[in-house]
């Protein structure tokens, strides 16, 4: 890369050789994630990683992809961007296990304004601790420099994550039975969905959100909704081999209304018993700030559940102990019942 260097397309805006710095700078935060499947380094035209179908009879791949949105404008704000590329990896892991799947690799992709390297690896930096969390291996990613596109401080993520499961293990809404049990596992906020709703209550980009709120445990609007989504790869993992596990519902943009019947089959509903519910203030503040009803609340946001998993009837408390083995804080919050209709509140 010393001889590549181009004054014409640096006047135009691009600097390639700020595109080298940066991948320099993020290879220590990538060498944190590599698991035994990579076979590649950083910097190749694709990533390589040899797949261990070992004890599996039908490996099946299973991949999600989505980004972090516009919560990535409080980034921005606060300037900072090393907990983002955490909400990246989430949002695609945590779909990928609701089939029952291991992640083994995440790849991102990162569009900007104006390529400057610190803060690109800083980004990584998320990234790759996403990735720890959820034992993927970062094995790739692209890096665009856009001037004209994006403003020169304002960038996009997204990426794509990819995993394997023994298709006699793929979890399935057709396994679902009548008088199933519904376990919450609480969110660790808002994370990365509603943020357009988000940002029109708070005023985002023309109100002050640095300033403690008592309501928050003193912390500001900026710093609590900035919460990296959790990952929840672990707990589910630790916890399918053990009991019966029917489905698993990752609640994000179109809340319970929207998540949770997708994990269901045609002619059942979950019944959730609203009084046990855990709602971070932050929910509360939302509400009231923004005059929003409550049923549009519970069908934008994830409301303090990141995650539903529905398990056979029976084995609800020992799975609710596997959950907090694994430092999850899991409660039952709902049953399955025969009927029409998606979500009814108890």
């Amino acid at each position: 890369m010393k001889n590549s260097k181009s004054e014409s397309y640096a006047a135009a805006g691009v600097d390639i050789t700020a595109g080298y710095k940066a991948v320099e700078l993020m290879k220590k935060h990538i060498a944190r994630t590599l698991t035994e499947g990579v076979c590649s380094d950083v910097g190749g035209f694709g990533g390589l990683f040899e797949l261990d179908v070992k004890g599996m009879e039908k490996p099946v791949l299973v991949s999600g992809t989505d980004g972090v949105g516009t919560k990535l404008k409080l980034a921005f704000i606060m300037d900072k961007h090393d907990t983002v590329g955490i909400d990246c990896v989430a949002m695609c892991v945590n779909d990928v296990i609701c089939c029952g799947a291991k992640p083994l690799f995440f790849l991102d992709y990162i569009a900007c304004g104006k390529n400057v390297p610190e803060r690109i690896a800083e980004l990584v930096s998320g990234v790759a601790e996403g990735c720890v969390q959820s034992g993927a291996a970062l094995i790739g990613g692209e890096t665009a420099e856009m001037p004209g596109f994006y403003p020169e401080n304002e960038y996009d993520l997204a990426g794509f994550a990819v995993g394997v499961v023994d298709k006699d293990k793929i979890l399935r809404p057709e396994s679902v039975e009548s008088g199933d049990v519904i376990i919450a596992l609480p969110s660790s906020g808002v994370h990365s969905n509603g943020f357009s709703l988000v940002r029109k209550v708070f005023g985002i980009g023309k109100e002050n959100i640095t300033e403690p709120i008592d309501e928050l445990g003193g912390k500001s609007i900026g710093e609590t909704l900035l919460t990296p989504t959790k990952i929840y790869v672990k707990a589910i993992t630790a916890l399918k081999d053990k009991v019966t596990v029917r489905s698993v519902s990752h609640i994000t943009g179109g809340g319970f209304y929207e998540n949770i019947p997708r994990s269901l089959p045609t002619g059942y509903a979950a019944k959730i018993y609203k009084e046990t519910l855990k709602i971070p203030p932050i929910f509360d503040l939302i509400k009231r700030k923004g005059n929003i009803p409550e049923r549009d609340m519970f069908n934008t946001f994830n409301m303090g559940v990141g995650m539903s998993v529905t398990v056979k009837k029976g084995e609800e408390n020992k799975a609710v102990e596997i959950l907090k083995e694994s430092g999850e804080e899991a409660y039952v919050m709902g049953e399955v019942i025969k009927a029409d209709g998606g979500v009814v509140f108890a």
